[in-house]
């Protein structure tokens, strides 16, 4: 089970600051993610709230995502992954099973440990996000070490986000990239549903 909060946090100079100040240690340095999402054409997984995704970054996973659960904006959900070291054959299989991508998202992320959660700085070409993996009260725990109390937390998937930032922003696009992103700027209530 995967249970985390992710955060609005646009200044990760701040969060990093006092990831350092409170002694997490960084177990990912920063790395780019290029996440392939599949679904069948009729989008039976998305429309269900489940999620098939392949990652590249250092590594190759195939990851499912089960129905969420949102409590005080912690997010809870069922989750299987698996390492992979061919993602091309991975990608043949699932095309053959009926499943294609319908979205790519890039972001950069960086990875550490603070006593019993994880906590990841997520760049996006849309924002910057803080996440904290762990228990419901060690997440909670979490927020307030690192300050972080007032940011706006947001149930939802980097996905979801997108579909929403393209409806408040009339974006044509389907593929969460850099390169689409590139001259725009995202208002932070472009996130709210």
């Amino acid at each position: 089970m995967e249970t985390e909060v992710k955060l609005y946090t646009p200044d990760h100079q701040v969060v990093r600051a006092r990831l350092e100040a409170l002694g997490a240690s960084l177990s990912v340095p920063r790395v780019l993610e290029r996440n392939w999402r599949y679904d069948t054409p009729q989008r039976s997984l998305s429309s269900t709230d489940q999620v098939l995704r392949l990652r590249q970054d250092s590594a190759v996973r195939l990851t499912y995502k089960g129905h969420s659960n949102a409590v005080n904006g912690i997010l809870s959900r069922p989750e299987y992954e698996v390492s992979l070291d061919d993602f091309e054959t991975m990608d043949a299989i699932l095309r053959a099973l009926g499943y294609a991508p319908y979205m790519i998202y890039e972001k950069y992320r960086t990875t550490y440990q603070l006593g019993a959660v994880e906590v990841v700085l997520d760049e996006l070409p849309y924002g910057c996000f803080t996440e904290i993996e762990g228990e419901a009260q060690a997440i909670e725990q979490a927020i307030v070490q690192l300050g972080l109390s007032a940011a706006p937390r947001l149930p939802a998937s980097y996905a979801v986000l997108f579909e929403r930032v393209k409806r408040r922003l009339g974006l044509s696009f389907s593929d969460l990239t850099f390169a689409n992103f590139a001259g725009l700027s995202v208002p932070p209530e472009a996130f709210l549903a």
